[in-house]
Parts: structure tokens; C-alpha cells; sequence
């Protein structure tokens, strides 16, 4: 989508519509769901992890005969890979609880009579750990369905080394990265970063700069997102350099940055870096219009920043339809259950069970393959619409097929395109009294 033409904003109203978007922004490590797009769910080392031990003839492990689809009257079982310890667990945390709400929907209505099981592995938030985490749960567990991972090298280690040129289907619930579109074989359920890097040359564009400056974390990550945003950027760049990770000081880059010119200035980097980098701004006396990708937001920003030293900057970040009666209702059930808003990654991670779950009741059988057919036609645009597991489990269970439902899933439309992409939301963020606040929205 060219968000120069077709850029919607749909200006948040009322105090409860601001409240909520907050409420999806907030990181706690103690038990709360964090900020939506902390790091951008792109792991912290964003390469494309193709080095690791390769795994790829383990077979697909799609014909149930280890017992992993439980019998004809045990659990379905699958698998998923997720950060559950390492620098994207709390990603990981607020996944889990994603996931565990999409099971309790699942498992209540149960399918054909059967519930769902996951087996969860750690990727320890690196490259060879999803790898390890993806072999044992393709080539010992036999899972057919994988959902993985946080990151988006993760998720393309896992799929280059594991998954391609088997039958496993892998649908990841927080990868962002650019690249992941050049694998159609690799679905993920959150939105590509493309869409990020077009929204924030128009809002750097509208608030009237010509000139930017711009930092990105020295990884696939940061430059993928770059090279979108130069490639959209319509004025003149004057200074585009990477910087290394979990470096003690960044005043070098901040340095040039201030003698660059430039007024307007774009951060694509982590948490830690570049909260390294407001506080050198700031002990500096320089002055700039800050804008950044989504991973550069969330409390541990906040809480290690000065007050004012960020006032005004703007950030884009993937969202859920948080307006939407359905997201309403799933952000309700798990306020109760967790005394705490979800975030956007949350709601990803849920979806990517119920399309998994809707995908097996459609399937003719508990295959890597039958399940590569119906899961992108469960969601698709051709069904009915609708909104929960139950309904549209009753669609199927009245003896329609994956092309008579059309899940709307609680993070927005799981339309997968040819690449594996979805549509998705971003939701634009403005630093206002050291605090984050929802402004507008992007639909890309």
C-alpha cells in the first residue's frame, strides 16, 4: 500500500480511547504487559541467523506417527517457539498470555470434539536457539503447525534451517522485518516494517522537514527499515550511518548527527541504545525533532531518560484495531484475567492460535500439508465475517469449508497476501509530559 496515497488517520477521541491506547504501552517485568513494540519484535540481533546448524532434513514430522496428534480422541498437538528468556522475554511473557486466553476460547468449544496443545520451546531470543527450539519441536515432537518467533531473524533462522522444503506450516506472531516477504512459505501475523518506514517519511514530510538524519542499529533489522524509509523519503538525507549494539556511548553518532544540519531526527534502534543516546543529547544542549521506529519505545525508555529530553518526538509502532468491538472484548477478558491492558504483540500471539486452531478443523487431515492449504483460507477475504473460534468453528462444523470463514482476528484482518504479509495497523505515538500518547492511526 503507498501510504502517500491511501494514508487513513483516524484521530482518537475521548478520554477512555486515549486511555486504552496507554494502557497498551505500558512494560512492566513484574507480571504487566508491555509496551507495544518495546523493541519492535525484531531480535536484538535482526540477522537472518542462515549460519545455523541446518535441521532442514529432519524431516516434516507431519504424519502423526509419534502420537503428536494425540489418536483420534487426544489433543492436537503443535508447536511454538517463543522468547522465554534472553533480551525479547518479555515479548515472550506477553505472548504466553495471548496464547493461554486463545486456548481457554479454543478449548472450551474444542475441535471436532478434541482440544488444542502447545508445546512451547525457548529460542532464548537468539538465532541458534529458535533453531534448536524449532528442531526438537519439528523432528522429535512432530508437530506439524509451528508458530515462531519473536524476532525477525529468529523467525528466518528457523525457517531457512527448519521449516523450508518440509510440509510444516510456520506462522510468526512478532516479526517485522522486510525480508521476511522475499519467503512466502513463512506467514507472520504482525504487519511488515515497510509500513512503518512509509508512515514516518509522510509524518517527517507533513510536519514540514526536508532534511533528516538518521541512526539505525548495525543489523537487518535497522538497515531493512532504512533503506524503505530512504527509498520513500522524498527530501535530502544528511547523515545515514549505523551504530553497533550495547555500546557504552554513542556521542560520536550523536555528534554528527548535530553537525549534519539536519533539524529532523530518525532513530530505528533498540531501548537500551538509544536511551544511551537521549541522555548524550541531552547533556549535550543539542536540539532536534526526534521521530523513531518502534523499537525504540517503551517504559525502560522512561524510566532512564530525563523529563523533557524526548517532548514531542513521534513514533510509529504496529497496533491492534483497538476501536474495534472485537479487540474490545478480547482487551476486556484479558484486563480480568491479568489486571493488565494487552498490547498489539499480545494480540498477535492470540490470533496466530485461533488461525492455527481454525486451520486444523478445516484441514481433511492433521498434516503439514492439509494445514498449509487451509491456513490462509480460514482468514481470507471470500467467507463470512466473523469475529470469535466459536463462530467461526460452528461455520465449519455445520459443513462449510476454509473458504467459507473469514476470521477477523483481534489484531485486524489476517488477510495474507501472496508473500505471507498481512495488512496491518500502526498506530502513531507522541512523547507528551515524559509520557506516550496515541495520536493517530495508519492503516498499511
Amino acid at each position: 500500500m503507498d501510504l502517500t496515497d491511501r494514508r487513513t488517520l483516524l484521530k482518537l477521541t475521548g478520554g477512555a480511547g486515549v486511555a486504552a491506547l496507554s494502557g497498551c504501552l505500558s512494560t512492566t517485568d513484574d507480571g504487566g504487559d508491555g509496551s507495544d513494540g518495546s523493541d519492535g519484535g525484531d531480535g536484538s540481533d535482526g540477522g537472518d541467523g542462515g549460519d545455523g546448524s541446518d535441521g532442514s532434513d529432519g524431516g516434516d514430522g507431519t504424519d502423526g506417527d509419534d502420537g503428536s496428534d494425540g489418536g483420534d480422541t487426544g489433543p492436537y498437538q503443535i508447536g511454538m517457539v517463543d522468547s522465554l528468556t534472553g533480551s525479547l522475554s518479555a515479548f515472550g511473557e506477553r505472548n504466553q498470555r495471548g496464547v493461554d486466553l486463545a486456548l481457554q476460547r479454543v478449548n472450551e468449544v474444542e475441535i471436532d470434539g478434541r482440544e488444542l496443545d502447545l508445546i512451547v520451546e525457548d529460542s532464548e531470543s537468539e538465532n541458534q536457539g529458535g533453531i534448536a527450539a524449532a528442531q526438537k519441536l519439528v523432528n522429535q515432537d512432530g508437530v506439524p503447525f509451528l508458530i515462531g518467533a519473536v524476532g525477525s531473524g529468529v523467525s528466518l533462522a528457523i525457517y531457512e534451517s527448519v521449516v523450508q522444503d518440509t510440509d510444516v506450516v510456520q506462522l510468526s506472531q512478532n516479526s517485522t522485518g522486510l525480508n521476511l516477504t522475499d519467503f512466502p512459505g513463512l506467514l507472520r501475523m504482525s504487519p511488515s516494517g515497510r509500513s512503518q518506514s512509509l508512515a514516518l517519511s509522510n509524518i517527517i514530510s507533513d510536519d514540514g522537514y526536508d532534511e533528516v538524519a538518521i541512526t539505525y542499529v548495525n543489523n537487518d533489522y535497522g538497515q531493512s527499515l532504512t533503506d524503505a524509509f530512504v527509498n520513500a523519503w522524498e527530501g535530502d538525507i544528511a547523515y545515514n550511518n549505523p551504530h553497533d549494539q550495547e555500546q557504552q556511548s554513542y556521542s560520536g553518532v550523536i555528534s554528527e548527527m548535530d553537525s549534519s544540519g539536519a533539524d529532523a531526527w530518525l532513530f530505528i534502534t533498540y531501548q537500551a541504545e538509544f536511551a544511551t543516546m537521549v541522555n548524550e543529547v541531552y547533556s549535550s544542549g543539542y536540539e532536534a525533532q526526534f521521530y523513531g521506529a518502534d523499537s525504540v519505545s517503551g517504559d525502560n525508555v522512561i524510566e532512564n531518560t530525563p523529563e523533557g529530553s524526548m517532548e514531542g518526538m513521534k513514533i510509529v509502532v504496529p497496533s491492534a484495531p483497538v476501536e474495534e468491538e472485537n479487540y474490545q472484548s478480547f482487551a476486556d477478558a484479558f484486563e480480568s484475567e491479568y489486571d493488565q491492558q494487552p498490547t498489539s504483540w499480545a494480540a498477535y500471539a492470540y490470533d496466530c492460535v485461533i488461525n492455527a486452531a481454525l486451520a486444523i478443523q478445516a484441514a481433511d487431515e492433521f498434516t503439514g500439508s492439509a494445514l498449509r492449504d487451509t491456513v490462509r483460507r480460514v482468514s481470507g477475504p471470500d467467507g463470512e465475517e466473523v469475529t470469535s473460534f466459536e463462530a467461526a468453528s460452528q461455520i465449519l462444523a455445520d459443513g462449510g469449508g476454509p473458504d467459507d470463514v473469514d476470521y477477523q482476528g483481534v489484531s485486524g484482518p489476517i488477510d495474507f497476501d501472496e508473500n505471507g504479509d498481512p495488512v496491518g495497523f500502526l498506530q502513531v505515538l507522541e512523547v507528551q509530559d515524559h509520557a506516550y500518547e496515541g495520536i493517530d492511526f495508519v492503516e498499511g
